[in-house]
């Protein structure tokens, strides 16, 4: 009975971990799409992101569109569906709505394309993209006697969104000390996954081109000016 009861509570865990109601490693999710040809792999970004960078032969249906019901209507319930984003958030929006809707088979990448061009993975971009900010802007950029603050962010995210506003209040009310720097990541991947940047939000603090200090998540203004003395 002792060991029935084990082997119950493993397979339990094993589908926690790895069935529907969990998103896979980047690895895992990578090694499925690669072994799996009769499935939908689906970036659910915006199509913005998806030309900038995209695992190959992903089709792209924007979760914030409204439209994005109507066509994942469309998908074929009998493949199972590999839905990823930027970090994992829209993905598991988008897939809940998906088993919701009677997709039995839906797996999420953990992390989302941050996590995945962390690991150095292979993507392709839809048309000749330049990165808006390189890693020589970056360096040159931390050449200063002052603080460098840096706010790695993106616009659909929304803690960067409450942040921003205090942050550009730092930049002013700092300028003869401070200098921040905000670097959207959408728009500079190569710098994130150089840095390994994700997840969002993100401050770097460096003085003398050395960091000093990070956080990842939300953070008050305080806290922030406490490291800036």
């Amino acid at each position: 009975m002792k060991y029935l009861l084990f082997a119950i509570v493993g397979t339990a865990l094993f589908f926690s971990t790895y069935g529907q109601t969990a998103a896979l490693p980047v690895q895992t999710f990578y090694n499925k799409i690669e072994d799996n040809s009769s499935r939908t792999l689906l970036d659910v970004r915006t199509p913005k992101e998806y030309h900038a960078g995209h695992v190959a032969g992903a089709i792209n249906i924007n979760w914030n569109d409204s439209s994005f019901a109507s066509r994942a209507r469309l998908l074929p319930k009998d493949q199972p569906v590999y839905l990823y984003c930027l970090s994992g958030g829209r993905s598991a929006k988008a897939a809940d709505f998906l088993r919701k809707k009677g997709f039995k088979k839906v797996y999420e990448m953990a992390g989302g394309m941050m996590k995945w061009r962390a690991d150095g993975l292979p993507e392709e971009r839809s048309a000749a993209v330049n990165d808006a900010f390189v890693r020589a802007d970056f360096d040159k950029a931390l050449v200063t006697d002052k603080l460098v603050l840096v706010d790695f962010y993106a616009e659909w995210c929304a803690p960067c969104k409450k942040m921003e506003p205090y942050l550009k209040e730092i930049a002013r009310e700092k300028a003869a000390t401070v200098t921040v720097l905000r670097i959207n990541v959408d728009e500079s991947r190569e710098l994130a996954r150089e840095l390994r940047i994700d997840a969002l939000p993100v401050l770097h603090l460096y003085k003398n081109g050395k960091l000093q200090w990070s956080t990842l998540g939300y953070i008050r203004k305080e806290k922030v000016l406490a490291k800036l003395k």
